[in-house]
Order: structure tokens, then sequence, then C-alpha cells
């Protein structure tokens, strides 16, 4: 299982915007260079926060975009889940008819057990975690 870069790259996006909450919005090409990412692919990853509540568009000469909730609000698993959609590492554990053996598989409840950990990992990781350790992990360079 590979989370796709939508993920990664919002991480990332998510990260810059957290870096500057108290400063207030920042442009996107300003993301873009801070974490050297394409601005186009970033363009599309920032609609797909922006609906489901992560960010907020602010207009106007001192526009950009920001957080929509401070970083001890935002989980891990709200970033993947709105830009991956619902994460299952295998089809059956939330659609049982996509696989003929579901009801005579011993090995589902094991990958259902790890998707279930994998879940609540992404759901205890807040962006204030992420932000502590990109700060810690920066005084030790």
């Amino acid at each position: 299982m590979k989370l796709s870069t939508r993920s990664r790259y919002g991480t990332r996006l998510v990260l810059e915007l957290a870096l500057k909450f108290e400063s207030g919005p920042v442009f996107l090409k300003d993301i873009c260079k801070a974490q050297n990412l394409s601005f186009k692919y970033l363009s599309q990853i920032i609609i797909l926060l922006k609906t489901a509540g992560i960010v907020k568009a602010m207009r106007g000469a001192y526009g950009g975009y920001c957080l929509a909730k401070k970083p001890e609000e935002i989980k891990l698993s709200e970033i993947v889940g709105a830009l991956e959609g619902t994460l299952n590492i295998i089809d059956c554990i939330k659609n049982p008819e996509a696989c003929k053996k579901y009801s005579n598989c011993a090995s589902r409840f094991y990958w259902e057990e790890i998707n279930n950990n994998i879940c609540k990992s992404l759901e205890e990781i807040t962006v204030k975690n992420i932000l502590e350790k990109h700060r810690a992990l920066n005084l030790l360079q």
C-alpha cells in the first residue's frame, strides 16, 4: 500500500500553512517555492483541501491561503481522506461483495485489523504534531 503524491504533497502544503499560521495568508506560489512543488499540481490539491474545510482562501491584495482551523484541530486522517477518499488496504473491508471468498477468508480479519490500525494512527496525528517534529528536525540541522 502506498499513499499517492496528493497526500504527501497535501501534507507538505498544510505544514507550510501551519508554519505561517500566526502570520496570515500565504500565496500558493510561495508554498510551491518553499516546498519545491509544482504550482499546477498544488492548485488542484488546494481545491480539495478547501472543499474539505482544512484550508480557506482569503481574497484581496493581502490574500492567499491559510488553515481553516488551528493545527492541533486538523488530523492527518482529514488530509488523507480529503485527498485519497476512503482508505482501505483491500477492497473487501468495506465492500464484502468485492471478493467471492469473503465469508471463507481467514486473512481478511488480519487485513481489517491492519487497516484499522492505519486509520487509528492517521486519526491520532495532528498537524501540530507534524509541525513540532518539523521544528525539532530543523533544530538538528
